[in-house]
């Protein structure tokens, strides 16, 4: 069943991206009754949720290979909101941020419930649950960080709806007040433009004047959690800074490692 609902996203979206892709096209729109109508020209059944299909291959999947085979060199095709029902394929700059394996890893005393590691239902919900339980993010980034709100779904003007993984706000020392939605990422998952440009125009649509600081969440290898800030130049991400946590008992820290870290 899993392999035939694959099968069906990758026959819908080549359909509509092959219906407006012609070549040295730089973005084209196409509206989400188009993956109904090209349901019934490949002869099945749409699929239940025919809004799956594109957040599909927005956060999820690989495009199908012969979509990728239209890539110039150094770009990708990425598929965005662009209004209510509406997506838009786009070529962008190939953008690829993974965790570099020369970092230190910093170690962290765990504060992890069991409870929740018991019962975390997937890797993305037991890692923003590590992130929180943890204070993560107020040690990233030196501020005191309250969660407002996980999974939250809204909208925004010219993209459509979005879903942002958990919401922060944030105090500084001076008491400046910041917007951070955070990305968590798993797996093979790989932290891409589409998500950070809507978290980011999400804050500038619905908290105007507030500094936003937009934040990726990915596990590593041994449970290792490697946090990014990320910032949007034009079209790009750019990676602010980066650092890996080690969560291990308390009984378990260097002592010597502990000395290192000061600055």
């Amino acid at each position: 069943m899993a392999k035939r609902k694959s099968n069906r996203y990758e026959q819908l979206i080549e359909q509509i991206f092959f219906r407006h892709y012609v070549k040295g096209v730089l973005d084209f729109e196409f509206a989400r009754e188009e993956l109904e109508e090209a349901a019934g020209a490949l002869g099945f059944k749409s699929v239940k949720n025919i809004g799956d299909v594109p957040y599909s291959f927005r956060y999820r999947r690989n495009l199908p290979r012969t979509i990728l085979a239209t890539q110039p060199s150094g770009q990708e095709w990425i598929i965005e909101g662009a209004g209510r029902s509406r997506y838009r394929f786009r070529l962008v700059k190939e953008t690829r941020i993974v965790p570099r394996p020369e970092l230190i890893k910093i170690d962290i005393p765990d504060a992890t419930p069991e409870m929740i590691r018991a019962y975390a239902l997937d890797d993305e919900q037991a890692l923003l649950a590590i992130v929180r339980y943890n204070r993560l993010i107020d040690i990233f980034l030196g501020l005191t960080t309250y969660s407002l709100q996980n999974h939250l779904r809204t909208t925004v003007k010219d993209i459509g709806q979005i879903e942002i993984d958990e919401l922060y706000i944030g105090l500084d020392k001076r008491g400046c007040h910041y917007v951070i939605p955070v990305q968590a990422k798993s797996g093979k998952d790989q932290i891409g433009v589409v998500q950070t440009t809507q978290d980011v125009r999400f804050v500038e649509e619905k908290f105007p004047g507030l500094r936003c600081r937009a934040i990726a969440a990915q596990f590593m290898l041994d449970g290792i959690v490697a946090l990014f800030e990320l910032t949007l130049a034009g079209d790009e991400i750019k990676v602010v800074d980066e650092r890996h946590y080690r969560l291990v008992p308390a009984s378990s820290l260097d002592q010597d490692a502990l000395r290192n870290y000061r600055p």
